[in-house]
């Protein structure tokens, strides 16, 4: 497919407001060579890390520096109660060398809003953005250049006062990490869902919309049983009634109709905003497929599976893109998704998505950021 080298005109977003501490004893070639060649997603790690420090009322210290262990006293109100947030973003190589990072504003904001849920400060829009920039420039030589690859960043932010005390930190700080990643999940025909009954991931009122540790920590002792029972994936219920379908333990849900329709459960508080979630969402609504964001029963999808009315479901998320269901379990039933191979929804969706991130179509909507 042709490029568009259109696409990587214009300014580079700075890093200049996190200067660069070379790491001395940076990976050789052959050393990175050998980590990218095909990476566990997110057990490899370049050379450098952003930080930044949030101390007598302000964010300050900020720099991209050596990769190494943090130092941090036992008593640290992280360890003991999460006060932790994050989030999950990637650079993308296009055909003409430049790199991009997709829709990294979006994730800028949506850290605000879990900062603010959990009661932390703020790590502002512009810290954002040059801090993923600086780390990305300073560790260019570990964007893949393969097809599919990227450059997973994770940027978090972690109360550090030395303190028991259940309260807000008065000291935070700020980490971003890089991870050369290619595919989340290795499954090319889709994932078996394990449906979560009795385990919850959020209750309304708590973090479900937020972005932080605690909720994958109750997500893991479902995904365990899911895992026991051959599925790559759980589906957690609402809290309330253990009727309604929410999200998966790290992406949301899209239910295609025989009609050409697509469902997905709306915000409702306990279901986090995903980026691809939204981007998806517009790309549908474009094609002119009518898209609605409602409570959607299990009891609704199953039998929809089971007569036909119901013909993909698929995850989303930035870590895995697009994710076909194959088939649905729980402890009382069994059943297949379509011809449970991957749909046409979700593989046209998936490439529509995927060729504007790694610059193989235009980007209408101004979703790609370059900062090489």
């Amino acid at each position: 497919m042709e490029s568009f080298p259109s696409m990587s005109t214009g300014r580079i977003l700075s890093g200049d407001a996190f200067p660069l501490t070379r790491n001395p004893n940076p990976a050789t070639e052959s050393e990175r060579v050998a980590l990218m060649a095909n990476p566990v997603f997110g057990k490899v790690f370049t050379d450098h890390m952003a930080r930044a420090t949030w101390e007598g009322g302000s964010w300050g210290d900020r720099g991209i520096v050596p990769m190494a262990p943090i130092p941090m006293h036992p008593g640290a109100a992280v360890l003991h109660y999460a006060q932790q947030v994050f989030e999950g973003l990637k650079a993308y190589r296009h055909p003409d060398g430049t790199v991009h990072l997709f829709r990294p504003t979006a994730n800028a904001e949506r850290m605000i809003d879990s900062a603010y849920r959990l009661a932390m400060p703020p790590l502002s829009v512009d810290d954002f953005l040059a801090s993923a920039a600086a780390l990305v420039q300073a560790d260019a030589a570990w964007v893949p250049q393969q097809e599919g690859g990227a450059l997973y960043l994770r940027p978090f932010l972690m109360a550090t006062e030395t303190s028991l005390l259940v309260q807000p930190s008065d000291t935070y700080d700020l980490v971003v990490t890089a991870s050369p990643v290619g595919a989340y999940i290795q499954a090319a025909g889709g994932v078996s869902i394990w449906v979560s009954r009795g385990y919850h991931r959020a209750n309304l009122g708590g973090t479900g919309e937020a972005k932080t540790a605690g909720n994958y920590a109750a997500s893991m002792l479902p995904q365990h049983e899911a895992k026991e029972n051959g599925c790559g994936q759980v589906l957690f219920l609402d809290a309330k009634e253990e009727t309604y379908v929410e999200e998966f333990g790290g992406m949301n849900l899209m239910v295609v109709f025989g009609d050409g329709s697509i469902a997905t459960p709306r915000l409702s508080g306990t279901i986090l905003p995903g980026i691809t979630r939204d981007s998806i969402l517009h790309l549908l609504g474009e094609a002119g497929r009518p898209v609605r964001e409602r409570d959607i029963s299990l009891d609704e999808i199953r039998e929809g599976v089971a007569s036909g009315a119901i013909t993909e479901l698929f995850a989303c998320g930035t870590a895995a893109v697009v994710t076909p269901v194959a088939e649905l379990k729980s402890d009382d039933f069994t059943l297949q998704v379509g011809d449970g191979r991957p749909g046409p929804v979700a593989t046209w969706v998936k490439k529509e998505l995927t060729d504007i991130q790694f610059g193989l179509a235009e980007d209408p909507h101004g979703w790609m950021v370059r900062v090489i």
